[in-house]
């Protein structure tokens, strides 16, 4: 099966893909099946939900992303320039390893919550712009701003939501709302 055929086309949607293709291989699964849950699987909600595209930028809700691996698959992810709308409640984060693909995909970051200085340590010399709001609304007007066609934002926080939202799920359901009302 070709990989554009996948209905989530992302770099770990295909590793997924192939180690359940050799789970299913032992289990004797017919290939056909296999073949129709690729091409119409849906991907969670909260996890790289496209919401909206707006003057041709796309807003993407990664809510689900609770810690810096889960926001490393998602920049990864993406192809185009990004900004990118990160934090909350740092759980000892170390952030050194989405240094090279920030350098090569993120033009600029909005720092969500209220303890960002280690995101700011990491990042500040990387991108052109970089700002801390307390809100994910503001969050999301300044993104609206900074980006330009064919350009993405990302809500991929990379940390827990308890500071400002019940919950992932909470902070995602804010985050859709917000851009719905740009």
């Amino acid at each position: 099966m070709s990989i554009s055929s996948f209905a989530v086309q992302t770099n770990f949607n295909t590793k997924n893909a192939m180690a359940s293709n050799t789970l299913t291989d032992l289990l004797r699964v017919r290939k056909e099946t296999i073949r129709e849950s690729l091409s119409d699987f849906e991907n969670e909600e909260h996890r790289l939900e496209k919401v909206l595209r707006i003057n041709g930028v796309q807003y993407i809700n990664d809510s689900k992303a609770v810690n810096v691996n889960a926001t490393y698959y998602a920049l990864d992810a993406l192809e185009n320039s990004t900004v990118w709308i990160v934090g909350g409640m740092d759980k000892g984060n170390d952030y050194e390893s989405l240094l090279p693909l920030v350098n090569e995909k993120v033009k600029s970051i909005i720092c969500l919550g209220f303890d960002n200085h280690k995101i700011i340590e990491t990042f500040g010399n990387i991108v052109d712009f970089m700002i801390e709001t307390d809100s994910i609304e503001e969050a999301v007007k300044i993104a609206y701003k900074l980006a330009e066609k064919d350009e993405s934002v990302l809500f991929s926080p990379a940390c827990a939501s308890y500071n400002l939202f019940e919950d992932y799920v909470d902070r995602g359901i804010q985050f859709k709302r917000a851009v719905r009302e740009l």
